[in-house]
């Protein structure tokens, strides 16, 4: 008997039974690439049969988007927390946001690549996804500095957009790279950079 048939006639609560087929569909997409994905195979890995996956998600891409929409608001959550955490120490907040960018594409789920390397930035609905966590984060970093360096708000938000592009490029060049530099000494080596360019921006009563 296959070992997917306890699952298939298993009942457990919504709630968990969307979790289930978000985390078989995730690993899918990852594997395949949304577009050689297909539902049989995220619904044989989550052990359900299609009419179940269905009944959660109408589409392909209404899975897609699930996910991206999960991983996107984590990746936010990581650049504000860093953010919050450090404050007072400007220095520290630098270093703790670039080391964001690494906790991002270090997670077991590879979320990172829908984030980052989506094969779907055609489809207008994740394209706005995409730029909108672009943009969130990037305005959350140009806020501070702002507060910190009195710079007008459109000057801050090219800077802050500087950060986060650097930070999460450099993080996905070290990990492509196969992570040879330890992730702590990586992100602490680019935060130093990003911070020496920051620093000569002067500080507001400074």
């Amino acid at each position: 008997m296959s070992s997917v048939t306890p699952a298939r006639s298993a009942r457990m609560p919504r709630s968990e039974r969307r979790a289930q087929l978000l985390e078989a569909a995730q690993a899918v997409f990852v594997q395949s690439g949304y577009h050689a994905a297909a539902m049989d195979e995220i619904a044989e890995r989550a052990g359900v049969s299609k009419p179940v996956l269905y009944q959660h998600f109408p589409g392909k891409l209404d899975l897609y988007l699930a996910l991206l929409d999960t991983h996107c608001d984590t990746l936010e959550q990581l650049v504000r927390r860093a953010l919050e955490t450090t404050e007072g120490d400007n220095e520290v907040r630098v270093r703790a946001t670039v080391a964001a960018y690494f906790d991002f594409v270090t997670r077991e789920d590879a979320a990172f690549r829908m984030v980052f390397e989506s094969d779907l930035t055609s489809v207008p609905q994740v394209r706005a996804r995409l730029d909108g966590v672009e943009m969130s984060c990037a305005e959350a970093i140009s806020e501070v500095i702002a507060e910190d360096t009195g710079v007008d708000d459109e000057r801050a938000l090219l800077l802050g957009s500087a950060l986060a592009g650097m930070a999460q490029v450099a993080a996905r060049h070290w990990l492509a790279q196969g992570g040879d530099i330890p992730e702590e000494e990586a992100a602490r080596m680019i935060s130093t950079l990003a911070w020496r360019g920051l620093g000569s921006f002067p500080k507001v009563g400074g």
